[in-house]
């Protein structure tokens, strides 16, 4: 008689759903200032330029905190540094709420420091999303696992913009800040309760594990033991031998590129509804969803598309680089917006360019591709880094191209470039797609903590 081996689990499916949670309420609370901004515009009297360096203040400290934060999530793992990053983050947000009982230059600084403070408190959130799924899934599933998780961004335009445009109509703005806040809370206990790593989930059993692990999931990668490691991670070694990678420096460059379009969608789109469209604030917040709903289904689309492109016998470098390549093609349909007038078919190109966007936003999946083991947080951190630089030059640059022609033909001029930058990233800098591996040891040892689990 033989004994039927037990089923395997689907637990890292679970897991997947809580990072989508997550993800989509860090990008509701980033787009906050962006729904709230034509009315703060108003009544603090900001010009294009200050706009667009308020704007921007998130992603500097986002940027400046990607190293620290790397090495926090390899350092402690990611469950523990996540609670603390989403926790942290929700309190800033409430806080920006209490801006309205400023005025003047307080104001402006008072949200400007709470704007670089909720950008410190996400920087391990992205790293720490590809630490996971690195651990959780396998190649053949990594692409639409990273896929649906970026694909939050949009969704939580699709969700919460029409949310937070009711909100600031019908209560203020500074409501905006006080129920997202909150929300995001609640979440960061939610996740305490809920992620594990692989081999420490309760609910995940040996034949899941074994699927995974011979898929090339890093199962022991957020293990209490691998946290608790006795070696050390030389930062300086491991960070000089990333950039002086041709691969990795290109995916670096092309995230940096196709963040340009995000973040133009994050700050300055629905003010170029308001502003260029003449929308009411209402509107606006739900017109900004239809091009979120695309973008979120070329999200998608683009990981499945990959993983079967890995499935049917392609190359891993082709499965990546085609729905990045056309996508970013489908993301310059975006400049035909500066010759048409019809409302109706602006946001019929938007919606074509973020769906574009969409598919083309495979980055996460290749850094869980190719960053090396020892340092999956470093990676995904400098990675990070690369990308929301983006989030401080595209705020301000088109905050100037706006405030020189009085119109945002050039932003889209210059929006639509960098995905042809990408293109050219992937197609003549980035070459293979691997696992990267490190030329010389960039770990040494240290003694093990006594609080080790």
């Amino acid at each position: 008689m033989t004994t039927q081996q037990p089923q395997a689990t689907r637990v890292r499916w679970t897991i997947l759903a809580i990072l989508f949670a997550v993800t989509t309420i860090n990008y509701a609370d980033r787009a906050t200032i962006a729904i709230a901004g034509p009315e703060l515009k108003r009544l603090l009297g900001l010009s294009p330029v200050e706009m667009g360096f308020v704007f921007s203040a998130f992603a500097w400290s986002y940027v400046l905190a990607q190293l620290p934060g790397g090495w926090l999530l390899d350092r402690f793992g990611s469950k523990i540094t996540y609670f603390f990053s989403i926790f942290l983050w929700s309190i800033f947000t409430m806080l920006m709420g209490t801006v309205g009982f400023l005025t003047g230059a307080a104001a402006v600084t008072t949200l400007f420091i709470l704007r670089l403070l909720i950008g410190a408190a996400e920087a391990p959130s992205f790293p720490g999303n590809s630490r996971i799924a690195s651990a959780w899934f396998p190649t053949s599933e990594r692409g639409t696992a990273a896929a649906i998780f970026n694909s939050a961004q949009y969704f939580a335009t699709v969700l919460f913009a029409p949310i937070m445009g009711w909100l600031v109509h019908t209560f203020g703005w500074e409501s905006v800040f006080f129920v997202m806040g909150g929300l995001g809370v609640v979440m960061a206990f939610i996740w305490l309760k809920t992620v594990y790593g692989p081999k420490d989930h309760p609910k995940a059993n040996a034949a899941e594990i074994a699927y995974i692990e011979a898929g090339g999931a890093l199962v022991d990668l957020e293990s209490k033991d691998k946290v608790a490691a006795t070696t050390k991670l030389d930062t300086w070694s491991c960070i000089k031998q990333l950039l002086g990678n041709r691969m990795l420096l290109g995916v670096y460059i092309g995230q940096y590129c196709i963040n340009t379009l995000t973040y133009f969608f994050l700050t300055w789109f629905p003010v170029y509804l308001v502003q260029e469209r003449h929308m009411t604030i209402l509107k606006a917040g739900f017109v900004a969803a239809l091009p979120a709903v695309a973008g979120f289904l070329g999200g998608v689309l683009g990981g499945v598309i990959s993983d079967r492109l890995i499935k049917s016998g392609k190359s891993l470098s082709v499965a990546r680089k085609t729905p990045i390549v056309c996508g970013m093609l489908l993301s310059t349909s975006m400049i035909v917006c500066n010759y048409v007038d019809a409302d109706w078919l602006v946001i019929t190109v938007m919606s074509l360019a973020f769906f574009g966007k969409g598919i083309g936003a495979l980055g996460w999946a290749v850094v869980a591709d190719t960053s090396p083991k020892e340092a999956g947080g470093m990676s995904g951190a400098l990675f990070n880094t690369f990308g929301n630089t983006a989030g401080i030059t595209t705020p301000i640059v088109i905050g100037y191209i706006l405030q020189t022609t009085g119109t945002f033909a050039g932003a889209l001029v210059f929006v639509g470039a960098n995905a042809v930058v990408t293109i050219l990233c992937y197609l003549l800098m980035v070459g293979e797609i691997k696992r990267f591996e490190f030329k010389t040891p960039v770990m040494r040892a240290i003694e093990p903590s006594r609080n080790a689990v």
